[in-house]
């Protein structure tokens, strides 16, 4: 595992077209140039859309007091950095609200299971 996490980091390093490392909710997102009057490029994420969850790829958490999207990344996932898989399976516009509340149930994707649609492993 720590192989394929080194080369994934390696890859990630690597400059190219897409300003998103791997590990990145937008990595495989399209990215759209703007043109200013001035003709100055600036480039940006296209919108995201969240491709279908199957309910049967998620587990149930109740929230307990103290916690935070990024610790349950980290338990579920080995990398707080994933914060984002856990909103996105769960309906709401800012991850605080996650886990705001304690006894709060959130649903929290299967490791490495991802939303249909989605590339990344």
């Amino acid at each position: 595992m720590a192989d394929i996490e080194s080369y994934e980091s390696a890859l990630s390093a690597i400059p190219g077209a897409h300003p998103y490392p791997r590990s990145s909710r937008y990595h495989d997102a399209e990215i759209g140039v703007h043109r200013l009057p001035d003709g100055t490029e600036v480039r940006y994420a296209k919108r995201r859309l969240l491709p279908p969850l199957d309910v049967q790829a998620t587990q149930e958490h109740v929230v307990g007091a103290g916690e935070r999207a990024d610790l349950l990344a980290q338990r579920f996932f080995g990398d707080p950095g994933q914060w984002w898989r856990i909103a996105d399976a769960n309906p709401v516009l800012d991850p605080r609200e996650l886990t705001d509340e304690a006894g709060r149930v959130v649903e929290v994707p299967f490791a490495g299971v991802l939303p249909r649609g989605d590339r990344r492993v």
